[in-house]
């Protein structure tokens, strides 16, 4: 029976729905000016940056899901005994190899791995970048706490009455270190929760893929 669970379309739709939610929160965000907020609280500009890769590294991970969705129209025209229209995709190439004359068990192997390696492969970077997040987050508390402890060394004598201009100096560079913590730590979550999907759904189409061709796709000439 074929793996049903993380299917590609189903998953596509469910990234389309999450990324509605994000889009909803970032208008509600905009309207009550959490925005402008998290400018002017960090100077560094290292949290914006951070909401650009999140931004950026979401929209591919739409992109990706479409070509999975395109992988499994491949799989399914196989499976009806049909030759899927666009040639050049991963399950496509990997069928029609299995089913040249001169494929053994090795070249088998071989293929499944290459398989393998063609639907995970872009999903290395953009797990890499997820971690890039936590390591921008990390930096503006480094940068934060910098800013912290200079401010601190300057202080040479305690005034009562400057006591006021004294914590609101301390705290921008101890706000700068939790506010970039906090944004990199939610982007890495949300990042790497479209990521595990997409990666749970190549695994489900090799399985499908690699059970097709014992159970009789593989003797089918392209």
């Amino acid at each position: 029976m074929p793996v049903a669970s993380a299917a590609p379309d189903t998953l596509f739709h469910a990234w389309l729905a999450f990324a509605g939610v994000l889009l909803f929160a970032a208008a509600l965000l905009w309207q009550t000016g959490v925005w402008a907020m998290l400018a002017d609280a960090d100077p560094t500009g290292i949290t914006l940056l951070i909401i650009a890769v999140f931004t950026g590294s979401t929209a591919w991970c739409g992109m990706r899901c479409r070509a999975l969705c395109r992988e499994r129209a491949q799989l399914n025209a196989w499976r009806r005994a049909s030759i899927a229209p666009e040639h050049g995709g991963s399950i496509d190439a990997y069928l029609r190899d299995l089913a040249a004359p001169d494929a053994d068990a090795s070249s088998r192997t071989a293929l499944a791995e290459v398989l393998a390696e063609r639907l995970h492969g872009p999903s290395d970077t953009a797990w890499w970048v997820n971690g890039i997040q936590i390591k921008l987050g990390l930096l503006g508390k480094v940068i934060g706490f910098s800013i912290l402890a200079m401010q601190l060394s300057r202080i040479e004598n305690f005034d009562p009455a400057q006591t006021q201009h004294l914590l609101k100096t301390l705290t921008g560079g101890l706000g700068i270190a939790l506010l970039t913590t906090a944004v990199g730590l939610v982007a890495n979550m949300l990042l790497g929760l479209q990521l595990t999907r997409i990666d749970r759904c190549c695994d489900g189409l090799i399985a499908d893929a690699m059970q097709f061709a014992e159970t009789g796709g593989n003797g089918r000439n392209a």
